[in-house]
């Protein structure tokens, strides 16, 4: 790892997320409602298991490690277990997922247009979606 988590986050950033596109401040619809919703019960772990099974197969692919720890690759009962239960910072090569349990969604800081592209496959197959917001930098 090269880069520190401090500058990890002043870098381009895109959301992996439950929905296709960021929602406008004053769009129509129910957008904070419909996310309340979503963070009740088992609609929140059902997320959260997107999100780790995601992480677990680019890790079949990448080394990773969990905040800044220097081992690589954890177990994967230790990455499912992270993620599930508190915000973890996830680095891969010079980049970085941020994923918190409290979240329908995961940010991924500085990646490198192959990794980009492997996990806007990975996330497809979990039934997520990949963008960058207009402030991603």
């Amino acid at each position: 790892m090269k880069k520190t988590i401090d500058e990890l986050l002043e870098t381009p950033y895109w959301i992996i997320d439950i929905l296709p596109m960021q929602v406008r401040k004053g769009s129509p619809g129910q957008y904070f409602a419909i996310e309340r919703y979503l963070m009740e019960g088992s609609q929140r772990a059902d997320i959260r298991q997107k999100h780790i099974r995601m992480i677990l197969k680019l890790n079949c692919y990448r080394d990773i490690s969990l905040n800044e720890e220097q081992t690589a690759d954890p177990a994967p009962e230790r990455i499912a277990e992270e993620m599930r239960e508190k915000h973890v910072c996830i680095m891969v090569d010079d980049a970085m997922f941020v994923s918190d349990p409290d979240d329908t969604y995961m940010t991924l800081y500085h990646p490198d247009a192959e990794l980009l592209e492997l996990v806007r496959i990975l996330a497809e197959g979990e039934g997520l979606y990949v963008w960058q917001p207009a402030d991603g930098r």
